[in-house]
């Protein structure tokens, strides 16, 4: 774990991770080139957090490359974004299921991610992670 505080994320702002907002995870492929994908995301005013599967590109990239960043744009007003650039610092299965079924209640109207969001069938064929991202670079609209 680093021992450089996070970049704090301005409370002009900080609504884009804490509301029901798909962002843009943005992961870095083995020949440089950049791999974006849509995602879900939680914030705990401190720490940004990404729930996947193991074995997926985006956690290939991210074990070979932990520099990664988040765009969240608001869907009622495009000009007002914020982009996150951090350093993914923990990869854990710890506690992974329940964050995916927490994001799953705050962006669906499931309680739970398996047999709900999700076939139930799933939770067999894949082992969820969480990344946990510090903060390092803030990019934002005026507003």
């Amino acid at each position: 774990m680093s021992t450089v505080a996070p970049v704090a994320i301005p409370d002009s702002h900080k609504e884009l991770l804490e509301r029901p907002i798909l962002v843009s995870f943005v992961t870095v492929m083995p020949s440089g080139q950049p791999q974006a994908t849509p995602t879900w995301v939680d914030y705990d005013g401190t720490y940004v957090y990404i729930n996947s599967a193991k074995g997926r590109q985006k956690d290939k990239n991210v074990h070979r490359n932990p520099h990664v960043t988040i765009l969240a744009v608001d869907p009622d007003d495009n000009y007002h974004w914020l982009e996150v650039r951090g350093v993914v610092e923990e990869i854990t299965e710890v506690g992974a299921v329940d964050l995916i079924d927490k994001l799953a209640r705050k962006y669906t109207k499931h309680s739970k991610y398996y047999g709900g969001a999700a076939p139930a069938e799933r939770a067999q064929q894949e082992t969820r992670i969480t990344y946990k991202i510090r903060p390092t670079h803030i990019t934002k609209s005026a507003k």
